[in-house]
């Protein structure tokens, strides 16, 4: 139906007759000569209807924003004047010989042709609508440009693309599974997967080596900007590898996706950091290095001070002092200055301690603080010089348990950069390393996995994995890209001694292991190599890539943060004959 697509005429095709297919995007009637901008996948061009072509004249002035055409015409270069420099077809148009409407179109929900506000609850009610905008439809096909990119990439390095189950059971780590009954097998569920994870290690387990897959992955969990109950995973394992080999290659594969869909070099080698120096000196295991601000700590300072507040925790070998240098920072006023201390109380924090450095060179005279009169000079001495303030900065102050002052003075290091705009420009990826192998859990009282009960400690020896869980290193790996977790692996466990001294730790009963892990823990008896591997977020780093602030916008079907979908309103009511035929009975 269509020789060429709308977006790629040029002045190479000009005299030729070429046949193209599209929507109206805009129509405009100038002096009985009728433009209309006919779009498609790749763009726009402007085709113009002549009075004197009398049929399809008659045609086009009944024509109305997204009727979808059919035509037939000749390429011509616009008249002089008349030149469009911010469309790609901007140079050339359209005569048109004949015209075909392929359908009609009511109006839009909202406007195709003009960008404008439209609440997200419409977008996604219309999402077929949403996703012919230009800007929507841009961020799709560079979705699907990314995934091709990774595929050459891994099937250039010998990986092989294999299928995993999307029915499996449901295991008792993690968030919540769907679950889908089983009619064949009343009163029993399948699982959809998490992840394929034990999957694609017994992959490595059979010998193929190096997998990858493309996959999607359920979690049934409370949903934020970057959570959706269904997503879409990388996944990636290799056998007889190190943390080294897979970090490298996976970096190389980063920079080549950089490179030639987006054309912007990544740094070259990634800087690595472990979790201890991450949450030391940015409060957070995603830290985002275009930011400037760090965290200092000052416990040490202020062990003899007789003010409690600061004295407690630095004392304790759970808690910590902490600061974080504002440059410039005396301008806030104290309403912003109340507004980030009820931020970080989100954070559990119980206030925000704050100096305003006037004159650095006046020392204790120079700073306005309620808290001065607390500290000695001596302290303060060395607060100033620790952080090296300089005048005209502020300093606010976090002193909790470690876990809180971290939290809540590393969310407000990223929020006071957004804010003030200590944001640098570009793109700075990082590798966290040497995690906690496990977490305690106070609520429960148990030790948790910080990753997954499959990850291998940093350690061969299982007594000294079962004597201190707590000094416990992982042999995990995250990378981080902007402040963003896009990735995150591990070497795996292979040796089935390990692997039964990990669910101990954990709490897993062997009951539970066998019902859960049973076919897992038999195959690691059979011969199981080394090997590892790492799963990125697609959704996330895509949306990363274009600039969205929700993944939302680079997923085509995206659910709310109900977990409901406006346009199909699923999840709906099952009929009662369907219920019998599983077994099941509503409550």
């Amino acid at each position: 139906m269509r020789s060429h697509y709308c977006g790629e005429i040029c002045q190479d095709h000009i005299d030729q007759t070429i046949q193209l297919c599209g929507w109206v995007h805009r129509r405009r009637d100038h002096g009985g000569v009728i433009f209309i901008d006919l779009r498609d996948k790749k763009g726009l061009v402007q085709i113009v209807f002549d009075p004197e072509n009398l049929e399809s004249f008659a045609h086009a002035e009944q024509v109305r924003n997204e009727y979808v055409l059919q035509i037939t015409g000749i390429v011509r270069i616009r008249p002089d004047g008349t030149e469009n420099p911010d469309l790609a077809t901007g140079a050339i148009e359209v005569l048109v010989e004949k015209l075909s409407v392929l359908n009609q179109a009511q109006t839009p929900a909202f406007p195709i042709d003009n960008y404008a506000e439209v609440h997200e609850d419409t977008r996604l009610r219309y999402r077929y609508l949403d996703l012919r905008r230009p800007e929507m439809l841009q961020k799709i096909m560079l979705r699907a440009q990314i995934i091709r990119q990774f595929r050459h990439f891994l099937e250039q390095q010998e990986f092989n693309e294999i299928e995993t189950p999307m029915l499996t059971k449901a295991t008792p780590e993690g968030a919540r599974d769907y679950l889908v009954p089983s009619r064949t097998h009343q009163g029993q569920f399948f699982a959809l997967p998490q992840s394929p994870q034990l999957f694609k290690q017994l992959l490595m387990m059979s010998g193929m080596d190096r997998y990858y897959q493309v996959v999607r992955c359920f979690r049934d969990e409370d949903l934020r900007s970057d959570r959706q109950p269904e997503f879409t995973q990388l996944d990636i394992e290799l056998s007889f590898v190190d943390e080294e080999q897979v970090m490298s290659l996976m970096e190389a594969m980063l920079r080549d996706v950089f490179a030639r869909v987006l054309e912007i070099p990544l740094h070259d080698p990634f800087p690595r950091m472990t979790y201890q120096e991450a949450m030391q000196r940015f409060g957070s295991d995603r830290p985002d290095l275009r930011i400037r601000l760090e965290l200092v700590d000052i416990a040490d300072l202020l062990q003899d001070v007789e003010f409690k507040v600061f004295a407690g925790p630095a004392n304790d070998e759970n808690g910590r002092v902490a600061v974080l240098r504002v440059p410039q920072g005396c301008h806030l006023t104290r309403k912003e200055i109340d507004d980030y201390t009820k931020f970080v109380g989100i954070y559990g924090a119980k206030g925000l301690a704050y100096v305003k450095v006037k004159d650095i060179q006046q020392g204790r005279e120079g700073l306005q603080s309620p808290i001065l009169k607390f500290l000695p000079d001596s302290a303060i001495e060395g607060i100033l010089k620790r952080t090296q303030a300089q005048s005209n900065d502020l300093l606010f102050f976090g002193a909790d348990k470690a876990k809180v002052v971290s939290e809540s003075l590393g969310a407000l290091r990223v929020k006071l950069a957004h804010d003030k705009g200590f944001i640098e420009h570009g793109w700075k990826p990082v590798w966290v390393t040497d995690f906690p192998m496990f977490d305690w859990n106070e609520d429960e009282q148990r030790w948790q996995a910080l990753h997954h009960p499959f990850t291998a400690p940093n350690t061969n020896d299982v007594a000294t994995l079962a004597q201190n869980p707590k000094a416990s290193l992982s042999r995990a790996y995250d990378l981080v890209l902007n402040g963003v977790e896009v990735g995150g692996g591990s070497i795996r466990i292979h040796q089935t001694d390990m692997q039964m001294a990990v669910f101990k730790i954990l709490g897993i009963t062997e009951q539970e292991i066998s019902d859960k892990f049973g076919f897992f823990v038999d195959a690691l008896k059979y011969g199981c190599p080394p090997h590892g591997g790492i799963a990125f977020g697609l959704d996330r780093l895509i949306a990363l890539m274009t600039g969205s602030a929700s993944i939302r916008e680079v997923i085509a079907f995206p659910k709310t943060q109900t977990a409901h979908c406006p346009l199909s309103n699923a999840p709906s009511i099952v009929d009662q004959r369907q219920l019998r035929e599983l077994g099941i009975r509503l409550r």
